[in-house]
């Protein structure tokens, strides 16, 4: 099976994180989960990463997209009361362009911060979540410096300003493993199924498994505010962000 399927889906948000709009057929239809379509653009959630929210329209009707269930197939959740498309329907697929673009930015920018923190401090990451333009990210870290927030800052927005390429590869499981500190978190978090890795790398600075949606360089991201930054208990630290 490709790497861009899952279930019945071709997935396109996987190849191409600047599709909006798009043709589908409705090839499922579940009373308790939702619509499945054989292509979309909906980001599913996942790895901190809310999912996409938009509308599907067919035949002079408009039905709003909430949020997807993954399961054995990917279910876009109609908002409820909303008509719900019959099997065989095709469709006219559009996302909420302004939150998908804002989680682009905001997911992009974490990778910066994450990139920064465990080049200048070592630190690998032990939790995150993110809105779009905001987000909080937890480090492995034991003891900082008084200035650290502000240090983060200025490095993670020095970077930013640097303009580097985002690019997104798959590999085959021990071909992606080969490169060192490919996962940035403090628990590997890869089923041990998969058998090609999804690699989003920001070129200089920082290669990771990922699986979300990215902008194509760091200048797209805007500027990162570090607003806090909290002990999570012994050896742990918070960074609260804001994109602007």
């Amino acid at each position: 099976m490709s790497t861009d399927q899952h279930g019945h889906t071709h997935r396109l948000d996987l190849g191409d994180a600047s599709v909006r709009e798009w043709d589908a057929t409705v090839v499922g239809v579940d009373p308790e989960r939702g619509i499945v379509l054989d292509r979309s653009a909906f980001y599913p959630g996942g790895g901190g990463q809310p999912p996409d929210e938009g509308v599907l329209l067919w035949g002079g009707v408009r039905t709003r997209i909430v949020g997807t269930v993954k399961g054995d197939d990917l279910y876009l959740v109609p908002h409820e009361g909303d008509p719900v498309p019959a099997v065989g329907t095709a469709v006219r697929g559009a996302l909420d362009d302004e939150r998908r673009t804002q989680l682009m930015r905001t997911h992009s920018g974490l990778h910066v911060l994450t990139g920064v923190v465990f080049r200048d401090f070592g630190a690998l990451v032990t939790g995150g979540n993110m809105e779009p333009l905001s987000a909080r990210m937890d480090f492995d870290l034991a003891e900082v410096p008084p200035d650290f927030k502000d240090r983060v800052a200025e490095a993670v927005n020095a970077e930013i300003r640097t303009d580097r390429r985002i690019t997104v590869s798959n590999l085959p499981r021990e071909e992606a493993f080969a490169i060192p500190d490919i996962i940035r978190t403090a628990t590997n978090l890869l089923p041990p199924d998969i058998e090609v890795v999804r690699i989003v790398d920001i070129a200089g600075l920082d290669t990771q498994a990922d699986g979300g949606t990215h902008v194509a360089s760091t200048a797209l991201i805007g500027r990162m505010e570090v607003v806090k930054m909290e002990s999570k208990g012994r050896g742990f630290r918070r960074l609260r962000v804001r994109i602007t």
